[in-house]
């Protein structure tokens, strides 16, 4: 059996990550399952992305992407050479849902005559396990219903038996609930008949080539009948830094750019965009467009431009002028206003970047802003050709919720090359 073969069952999709790692491996989606409608049209457009790769026919995305054709004439070019449903579920799972779902998910493998699913992906919302989330909670998160979403991912185990599973979270996972949660996904997975490592397995996506501190448990586990181990991932070297990244992304003030089409501001990539395929092929990118920013706000992020260019300290909020401020709390949050490091590696891209955009603002001292949802995109990895559906905000989400591509990649290829060797 080849990778082609192997079958994929996609849960807690989001705009399709974790997902993309294994379309570059050549999995074979059986369904994506996401309640989000905005990331569920992000996932659309991307696996018909592939579909079309599959088929030849990159023309039909490229006059969608180059915005010759709307995205109705899009999905309609696509009907008419016959791709096939995607298999996307817009839906919650929830214990009301997750039983539909379920018998979906099994009506559509026997419409195309699969017999089973070789492997379970997918990692819950992890805002009830984060330590910012239940920093933020007065609560700490322990009523968060999002905490049993765990157990709805098991149940998806038990109901297709799948080869492999690949659960993801964040670190705070281990902790949350004071140990409560890891300890008991750990009980029900051995007693569902599965190994795994009993050791966190913690990942950093720069290791993977992601330009990006960005820690993550992955958990892979096997049926104990297989002969199989857990991957052994060799870190890349770090070579680059997020300058060879944004550098050929034209300079934009607040309010500036365009969410269609831009030419980039030099013709040929950095050593990094074409070995870790960012730019690839395309002469255009697109939703390369800076947020309008107060006046105020451009005078803190000069000084915390600043401060970081020359001093390679972060301000601390306590530490700006009187008229600066508008917060009256200045014991907790110091690093409200945080500056990407242009010179090494980007601090972990998250959702809250859809708020404002003051924990991500740009390098450059000339431009004196956020950073855009392309710049965002690219910090995660996700190549240029890779179209973030919906508005602005719900980008910004989609982006800071998802897996770096590169790191779901170097997973995905592992994960092949056991069931290869099964």
């Amino acid at each position: 059996m080849t990778s082609s073969n192997f079958t994929v069952l996609d849960l807690f999709s989001g705009a399709g990550g974790l997902t993309e790692g294994f379309f570059r491996n050549g999995f074979q989606f059986i369904s994506h399952i996401e309640m989000n409608t905005q990331a569920v049209k992000t996932l659309e457009t991307r696996s018909l992305y592939h579909s079309l790769l599959a088929k030849n026919r990159k023309d039909v995305y490229f006059d969608y992407y180059t915005q010759n054709i709307s995205r109705e004439e899009f999905l309609s070019q696509c009907t008419h050479l016959n791709l096939g449903n995607n298999g996307i579920i817009n839906q919650e799972i929830n214990a009301t849902t997750e039983n539909d779902i379920i018998n979906t998910v099994k009506k559509r493998m026997k419409n195309q005559k699969i017999k089973k699913i070789d492997i379970i992906i997918g990692g819950p919302p992890c805002q009830a396990y984060s330590l910012i989330g239940r920093g933020r909670d007065p609560n700490s998160m322990h009523t968060d219903p999002r905490n049993t979403l765990y157990l709805h991912y098991l149940k998806f185990i038990r109901e297709f038996s799948p080869d492999i599973f690949l659960f993801e979270n964040v670190p705070g996972l281990i902790s949350a609930k004071n140990g409560q949660i890891y300890r008991d996904f750990l009980e029900k997975i051995n007693h569902l008949g599965y190994k795994t490592s009993e050791v966190p397995p913690i990942m950093n996506s720069a290791d993977f080539g992601v330009l990006q501190e960005r820690k993550r448990i992955i958990f892979i586990g096997w049926k104990e009948e297989k002969q199989f181990e857990y991957p052994t991932f060799s870190p890349i070297n770090r070579k680059f830094k997020i300058w060879n990244l944004l550098n050929d992304l034209h300079e934009l003030e607040p309010g500036q750019g365009t969410e269609g089409l831009q030419t980039y501001r030099r013709g040929r990539p950095s050593s990094y965009l074409r070995e870790f395929n960012i730019r690839n092929g395309f002469r255009w990118v697109r939703q390369h467009e800076a947020r309008i920013h107060n006046e105020r706000d451009r005078v803190i992020y000069r000084i915390v431009i600043n401060k970081w260019n020359n001093e390679q300290k972060r301000l601390k909020y306590p530490e700006l002028p009187s008229e600066l401020k508008t917060h009256t709390n200045q014991s907790s949050f110091y690093d409200r206003f945080k500056v990407v490091n242009g010179d090494g590696l980007s601090h972990a891209i998250v959702a809250h970047i859809s708020k404002d955009g003051h924990y991500f603002i740009h390098p450059d001292i000339n431009q004196v802003r956020s950073i855009t949802v392309r710049e965002a995109a690219r910090i995660q990895s996700f190549p240029d050709d890779f179209l973030i559906e919906g508005s602005r905000t719900s980008k910004y989400v989609q982006i800071g919720n998802a897996v770096p591509p590169l790191m779901a990649e170097g997973i995905a290829k592992e994960i092949k090359f056991m069931l290869n060797n099964n």
